[in-house]
């Protein structure tokens, strides 16, 4: 049995060109994209601008590609990830999306901010910050740089010197 396994395999038809509608509904099929970002991996992909503007527009209005549900999808995401409204709203800005979109897909995630903060310090330095004026500027600046507001970073670290 010493049949060579590739001489009896037919040989493939080869595939047709996908169109920008099927290459752009591959990427949505995956996860949620913006319209600008579709059309920056479209273009990435050899697709024609105009052509790609036809495909996203063709796409959104069969309701497959929606700005509105991805900016809801990236909330949650980065919520799940530790991340902070200000981090989360600079991050919704570079797709390109309108000012009452970020805000409408912050406020249906329905986020205790304070206690997601207070939350996130918790797992990530214990008990102890409540005590320890270093860990509690620790606690502030990684926050702060996770995109969480002053007034958030001190509920969590209980730093306020009004306490």
């Amino acid at each position: 049995m010493s049949v060579d396994a590739n001489a009896e395999k037919k040989p493939r038809r080869p595939r047709a060109e996908p169109t920008p509608t099927q290459r752009a509904l591959g990427l949505l099929v995956r996860r949620e994209h913006s319209r600008r970002e579709l059309t920056r991996k479209l273009a990435a992909r050899g697709v024609e601008r105009d052509d790609a503007t036809a495909a996203i527009d063709k796409l959104e209005a069969a309701g497959w590609q929606d700005d509105g549900r991805f900016a809801e999808a990236l909330v949650r995401s980065r919520v799940a990830s530790g991340y902070g409204p200000v981090r989360i709203r600079a991050e919704l800005g570079t797709h390109a999306l309108e000012r009452e979109a970020i805000a409408a897909a912050l406020e249906t995630a329905e986020i205790d901010w304070d206690a997601t903060a207070r939350d996130l310090v918790r797992r990530r330095f214990g008990d102890a910050v409540a005590d320890d004026r270093n860990a509690q500027r620790k606690a502030a600046d990684w926050l702060m740089r996770r995109g969480f507001t002053g007034a958030q970073v001190r509920a969590a670290t209980r730093f306020d010197p009004e306490d």
